[in-house]
């Protein structure tokens, strides 16, 4: 058996070999590194393996590795990109299901590379918080009909975490599809069939009808003003491309973030026995590693933690009432903070403008310098060539600190900031992810009261309930979403904040995105608070595990990572931040801080105070 030290070799070694074997591809390159699982017709890329890996761990880099490979074995590019359909919805569902059909048709043959995928999908799905899903939401049609294409093809019932989603659905998709379903799955061994039963199913969703790019300039309804002074400005606002989730880059296949930490650290889950039902892997070895044992950041239990989609969290007529309350309260801020989001579009398109370079000795003739020569047949001719843009696809997430400091101004201009910003990065071809981190109850929730019947042992780690709130998903069009940050605004939703474990969470969701540049912005008015985890354990528990992750991703991961604080110096925690005394100037604050991320001129880190 090979030393413990290189464990991590011996997994490479093993995996690569089964990838290739299941893949029936010898000559492709099964390499391992930072960021998410993909795949080509040459190179396969893993989440590297952690120095001391688990079963739970091992179970699920095999089913990143297994899903790859099927990927390679039954899957056609040229057949798939043929019959992909047009409209963002539309290709969205089109390559989930196809992935699905890859999987499915291993897992009907290998009974070990089935439980290796199920173990895998009951994970990501518990990652997305499908538990929690009680209605209908565009944004999960890709994932249901993917669990019901599987379900048909190879027989297994949806994970138990997603159970009730697909049954929400079911009814509603059997009315539209009628047998089509089943028909799919009769042609499963065949791609091309299988496409031609796809459209079939697309079409009776009506899903192939998208909109046109909001970039589009022929486009007549395109809003070319960032900073409308109408609140809603949202009637003209068109979908951006990517409106659900799940979609995927041509020729790729990316993980959904669950194994996708920069050193493998998401393939450390520990042992306990609660399944993790926050965002984020909670037994983190990084800090085992480099940490004294009793220093080490605990959560007493898991069990009560919940990841809800703002419109969830109250009635669809309170949320627009609530959206229609932050307008009025912000009309006078919403033209300065418009004309900042201008200067960022125009800063920002400007990268993205292609130009040319004149008066080169060699590339396409310049026909405009023509005269020149006819006049001077001494004169050299003339050539140009077009300068590529060095902009690079860009994901953005907002992590807004949703505790009860901020009531008030703060969390007011904090909703209508990101509103506008994510309304302008959307133009622009940026992603833009709103989130939110509270708590479930003051002073903690069930997680005490379960510590407290159990005796109280020591240093239980962290004793309440965490709420993390997706307000916009990066996927989701800006004109869906704008209702939901008036959720912010709703009496009683501001609690206590937890922000180490908020920011992996946020920092989890990045590295599942296929997007080469990601960006992840806290706005925070102190430091973490949580009266019942700090009156059982050391005063500064929450706080050294905030700066021991902070430090983390700065250092470690690839995700670029900036904080605004309010009233708060935040610079004592963040490389590059922004300490605000006024909350009015949070607005410009934003703008600023993102004009300086996108600049490549290597601008050192911003640090200081407005």
């Amino acid at each position: 058996m090979a030393p413990a030290e290189n464990a991590p070799d011996l997994v490479k070694r093993v995996t690569a070999a089964a990838l290739k074997a299941l893949s029936g591809r010898q000559e492709v390159s099964v390499q391992f590194g930072h960021g998410g699982a993909s795949v080509s017709e040459e190179t396969v890329l893993l989440p590297a393996p952690a120095p001391q890996v688990n079963m739970a761990a091992m179970t699920k880099l095999r089913g990143v590795s297994d899903s790859l490979a099927l990927r390679l074995r039954y899957h056609d590019e040229a057949i798939h990109r043929k019959n992909l359909p047009s409209g963002a919805e539309a290709r969205a569902v089109f390559e989930a299901v196809e992935q699905v059909r890859c999987e499915s048709l291993g897992a009907r043959r290998l009974t070990g590379v089935a439980d290796n995928l199920g173990a895998l999908l009951e994970e990501r799905c518990r990652a997305k918080g499908f538990a929690g899903v009680t209605e209908r939401k565009d944004a999960n049609l890709a994932d249901v009909l993917g669990l019901m294409a599987r379900q048909r093809i190879t027989g297994e019932a949806p994970p138990e975490a997603a159970e009730r989603m697909v049954e929400i659905w079911r009814g509603w998709l059997e009315k539209r599809l009628g047998q089509r379903m089943r028909k799919l799955a009769e042609s499963a061994d065949d791609q091309e069939a299988f496409a031609a039963r796809m459209m079939d199913v697309i079409q009776a969703l009506n899903l192939i009808d998208d909109r046109a790019d909001p970039l589009d300039p022929d486009d007549p309804d395109r809003d070319d003003d960032a900073g409308d002074d109408d609140p809603d400005g949202g009637d003209q606002e068109l979908e951006a491309d990517g409106a659900m989730a799940g979609q995927r880059g041509e020729g790729e296949l990316v993980d959904d973030g669950d194994t996708s930490d920069s050193d493998g650290d998401e393939l450390m889950a520990g042992d306990g026995d609660e399944e993790p039902a926050g965002p984020s892997p909670w037994d983190h070895q990084w800090m085992k590693n480099d940490l004294p044992s009793e220093a080490v950041y605990r959560v007493f239990t898991t069990a009560y933690d919940e990841i809800v989609e703002a419109e969830t969290l109250c009635e669809a007529d309170e949320l627009a009432r609530l959206r229609h309350q932050l307008d009025q309260q912000l009309s006078h801020l919403q033209g300065v903070v418009s004309r900042l989001a201008n200067r960022l579009q125009r800063r920002l398109m400007a990268k993205q403008t292609r130009s040319w370079e004149f008066d080169l000795e060699e590339g396409l003739l310049n026909a405009g310098r023509l005269a020149r020569v006819v006049a001077n047949p001494l004169q050299p001719l003339s050539f140009k060539q077009e300068r590529e843009t060095e902009f690079r696809d860009t994901v953005v997430t907002l992590l807004i600190d949703n505790s009860g400091s901020m009531r008030g101004r703060p969390i007011t201009v904090a909703a209508m900031s990101a509103d506008i910003l994510a309304r302008t990065l959307e133009r622009c071809g940026v992603k833009v992810e709103i989130l939110g981190f509270t708590t479930r109850s003051w002073k903690g929730g069930t997680a005490r009261e379960k510590w407290v019947n159990g005796g109280k042992p020591k240093n239980p780690g962290r004793l309440n309930d965490l709420r993390h709130i997706v307000y916009k998903s990066a996927d989701m069009p800006w004109r869906r979403a704008r209702k939901n940050l008036g959720l912010m605004l709703r009496e009683g939703l501001l609690k206590e904040n937890i922000d180490g474990e908020a920011l992996l969470w946020a920092h989890q969701r990045l590295l599942g995105r296929i997007e080469q540049r990601r960006i992840l912005m806290v706005i925070s008015d102190g430091a973490p608070v949580d009266d019942a985890t700090l009156s059982a354990n050391p005063g500064n528990y929450l706080e050294r595990h905030l700066r021991e992750v902070i430090h983390w991703i700065e250092t470690r991961s690839d995700v670029e990572l900036a904080a605004i604080g309010i009233g708060h110096d935040v610079t004592r925690y963040y490389r590059r931040a922004v300490t605000l005394i006024d909350a009015e100037e949070l607005g410009g604050a934003m703008m600023k801080n993102l004009t300086d991320l996108f600049d490549e001129d290597g601008t050192p880190p911003l640090r200081r105070r407005a």
